[in-house]
């Protein structure tokens, strides 16, 4: 049987960061500050009901990234305060520096 040589293309390497941050959902504003440990806390106005925080979450990420809401991905944690979260298309300092929040 004929074929087609094996020639896979390969995606070009993306450049992508994963945060450990610690949501506290229904605060007075949205922010953002570093915790000791070196995770971020991210205050949301938004009630942790029916996945409401974990969408202001994404909505916060991209629109203070400056990246698409697709961009954003909740790896783990969903329905915890604890979450994991992968920004595709920037590095960690690139975070760190547009959350300005000081790398300790």
């Amino acid at each position: 049987m004929k074929g087609r040589p094996g020639s896979r293309k390969q995606k070009p390497t993306e450049i992508s960061a994963t945060l450990t941050v610690r949501i506290q959902p229904r605060s007075s504003k949205n922010g953002v500050l570093r915790r000791e440990d070196g995770s971020l806390k991210i205050r949301l106005t938004a009630p942790p009901v029916d996945g409401a925080a974990n969408e202001a979450l994404v909505e916060f990420l991209s629109k203070t990234l400056s990246v698409s809401k697709s961009a954003v991905e909740i790896v783990s944690g969903h329905t915890s305060r604890e979450k994991r979260v992968k920004i595709s298309g920037m590095g960690e300092a690139d975070i760190t520096r547009l959350l300005n929040i000081d790398s300790r």
